[in-house]
Formats: C-alpha cells, structure tokens, sequence
C-alpha cells in the first residue's frame, strides 16, 4: 500500500528529473556512459520553439489557409525538414498545451524516431516545470 504525504502542496514537492529552467537557458543532463539521456543543443531548441506553436500547426494547411497566406501575407505552418526533430516537434508542442495528457500515437512516433523513453520522461518534465512557472501552479 502506497503513502502519499498530503501535508506538503503538491507544487512544492513535484520536481523534474533535472533542475531545468525555460527562463532563456537550456536544461542539460548529465550524460550517462552509453546511454543517450539528454537531448542535443538544436532538439531543446526545438523543444523551447514548440512552446509558441499552435496545435493547429499539427495538421497539413488547407488550400484556404495557403490562399489566405498568399494574398494576405502571414505564414503557413510548416513541418521541420528533419523527421526526427519533428517527431519531437509535434510531441512537445502537445506537452507544452495538454502536459502528461499525450497521446500514444506521438509517443509511439517519438520512440520511432530514434528517442528513448528516458528522454520522454526528461521532455515531459521539463515541460511540466515550465509550465508551472508560467502560470505560477502545477500542471499534470
């Protein structure tokens, strides 16, 4: 049988992997010997760009949507030219709007990719702390 300590808020006491701040700087892991934990420079700039992405962006732009764009200006969403940087595109801008709420098929895309599971628990978490520092209370 599990104990969960009530006395404390749950804010307080929910801390990622990684002491990790989306205030400008970039989380880095300690990398384990041959093991792939972390993720490169260009992926947690990835990860910090999906935080502005619409989840509209998810989806292929209509013929609407490229007309509009074309006669009125504005751009289009478009997909990273790197499969692997936009599998972990599309899966963090879904953490970034729904937190730990992701959906298989991502996750499934994501491992596809070339990922590891260690390196979903570090997204999601890191994610989560920036989320709760941005609206000043914990998300799952």
């Amino acid at each position: 049988m599990a104990f969960l300590d009530m006395r404390e808020p749950v804010a307080a006491t929910a801390q990622p992997l990684f002491p990790v701040s989306f205030t400008g700087s970039r989380p880095v892991a300690d990398p384990v010997p041959g093991e792939m934990v972390g993720f490169t420079e260009q992926e947690w700039d990835v990860i910090l760009l999906a935080r502005r992405d619409r989840m509209s962006s998810l989806h292929e732009p209509t013929r609407l949507a490229r007309l509009s764009a074309w006669l009125f200006g504005g751009g289009v969403a478009r997909q990273l030219a790197d499969p692997r940087l936009e599998a972990l595109r599309r899966l963090a801008v879904q953490a970034w709007h729904n937190g730990y709420a992701v959906p298989n098929s991502a996750i499934h895309a994501f491992k596809a990719a070339g990922f590891n599971l260690d390196q979903l628990e570090l997204m999601l978490a890191s994610i989560a702390a920036g989320r709760s520092s941005r609206t000043g209370r914990a998300s799952a």
